[in-house]
């Protein structure tokens, strides 16, 4: 049986823009996955079908690492080729949860492994998700996965709750970045969002949202699961990509 989502969690999603819930997975099936993602970053696993992306300083040649997959920051596209991925993807806790924040009907916008190495990963800058993706309403879910523990140390997620209620705010360039303008929060609002591994938040596409650098010994891997109704619309230029069909119905005019 699926896990199934209070009254009181959802009541608490839609005022904060967030949630935590742990025990997605069971302990082996995590352990499958970190085995798995190990293979693409370490050992010898073809890349052919996923796209990786290094450490902006690693890759300028600021910072040496010992092996290049200790230089890896994100991996593109598992989902979509990688069995044991697709199952995480569909996987029946988190859809039973999205469920009741978007509806029964569901593509997949993106899903992105989030990797920060020891003492190598970087901060992502505050943000939201949605002025980044060509899709309306501006109501996407994603589910941060945990394939670690991810804590203070080590770069767990730092939201500020409530903020998914403010509409897209303005985001400025800065190096190795897109954020939003510092002007628009206040950091004393941020709260820490830790998650042990198999665990996931859930939060909103307009949530402000950051991560601190890796300053630990320890790996922080995530995978950002980012899920849209199937009533969504495309807003870029043309037709737009075939997104993955996760479950229930595709309607006209909506996201193919």
């Amino acid at each position: 049986m699926s896990m199934q989502l209070t009254q009181e969690q959802l009541d608490s999603y839609q005022l904060n823009g967030y949630l935590v819930v742990e025990g997605l997975l069971e302990t082996d099936e995590v352990e499958g996955l970190r085995t798995r993602l190990r293979a693409y970053t370490h050992g010898g696993r073809s890349q052919e079908k996923i796209q990786v992306q290094i450490e902006p300083r690693v890759r300028r040649g600021e910072l040496r690492v010992d092996v290049p997959g200790d230089g890896i920051r994100k991996i593109d596209g598992l989902v979509e080729s990688d069995d044991r991925f697709q199952s995480l993807g569909t996987n029946k806790n988190i859809l039973s949860i999205l469920e009741r924040i978007i509806g029964p009907d569901i593509k997949m916008f993106r899903n992105a492994v989030l990797l920060k190495p020891p003492e190598v990963g970087s901060a992502k800058g505050m943000h939201q998700d949605s002025p980044y993706w060509p899709i309306r309403p501006m109501e996407l879910c994603s589910c941060w996965f945990a394939f670690d523990d991810a804590t203070l140390e080590n770069g767990c997620m730092a939201v500020i709750p409530g903020s998914h209620r403010w509409g897209p705010q303005p985001h400025i360039n800065v190096t190795d970045d897109y954020v939003v303008d510092p002007d628009y929060y206040d950091e004393a609002d941020m709260r820490l969002a830790p998650v042990k591994a198999g665990g996931g938040l859930f939060f909103h596409s307009l949530l402000l949202h950051y991560t601190a650098p890796n300053r630990s010994r320890d790996w922080r891997r995530a995978i950002a699961l980012s899920y849209m109704s199937s009533r969504s619309t495309y807003t870029g230029d043309g037709d737009g990509p075939v997104y993955t069909h996760i479950q229930g119905r595709t309607f006209e005019g909506g996201v193919r």
